[in-house]
């Protein structure tokens, strides 16, 4: 589901720290560490907008998802970590 939600133009969120994303990161996703996405939601404005968010292993992501949630967006996936994230784009 993450590859088709890819191709139909999902917002890849990469909730790792700034020098993880640095160091390699999905292409055309956005970074928004996890630490401060409860004060960086008007970056991902629209609620009904699809959203794949990743970290390394899945467990900030989950964590984003959850705060997402939590925040009224209706449509997430938690992708697990970047090495899950499919190749095509």
């Amino acid at each position: 589901m993450v590859a088709e939600w890819i191709e139909n133009g999902a917002v890849v969120v990469d909730v790792r720290t700034k020098s993880e994303f640095a160091d390699g990161h999905f292409p055309g996703s956005i970074n928004i560490p996890v630490d401060v996405l409860p004060n960086e939601l008007g970056l991902l404005k629209n609620k009904q907008s699809k959203i794949i968010v990743y970290c390394r292993s899945g467990a900030r992501s989950e964590r984003a998802k959850q705060i997402l949630s939590a925040s009224g967006y209706s449509f997430v996936i938690n992708a697990g970590g970047l090495s899950d994230m499919p190749n095509a784009r």
